[in-house]
């Protein structure tokens, strides 16, 4: 008998450790993900902090940049405006 009651809280306790471990592992999958997005967000914003300083350095030079700097502004604004007006024109 004592044997069957040693096997049965043998059991209980297992069934406890493998609803913990599941647990943990679950808890350690979300840290993984979180980790993962901030990354990605990491080398976003390098890419963006590179990009800018290139920008930034193309704006400062000469004036053949800047020729080319507006005219790239001026292309960017048409462009959005053109696609703002074929969305609007697909919604309705």
């Amino acid at each position: 008998m004592a044997d069957w009651t040693r096997a049965q809280s043998s059991g209980a306790v297992e069934e406890i450790l493998d609803r913990e471990n599941k647990r943990m592992a679950d808890s350690l999958a979300s840290k993984v993900t979180r980790l993962k997005s901030d990354s990605d967000f990491t080398s976003v914003t390098g890419l963006l902090t590179g990009s800018v300083k290139r920008f930034s350095t193309m704006a400062r030079s000469g004036r053949d940049n800047r020729k080319l700097l507006c005219g790239m502004a001026l292309v960017l604004i048409v462009a959005f405006f053109i696609l703002s007006y074929l969305l609007s024109r697909t919604r309705t």
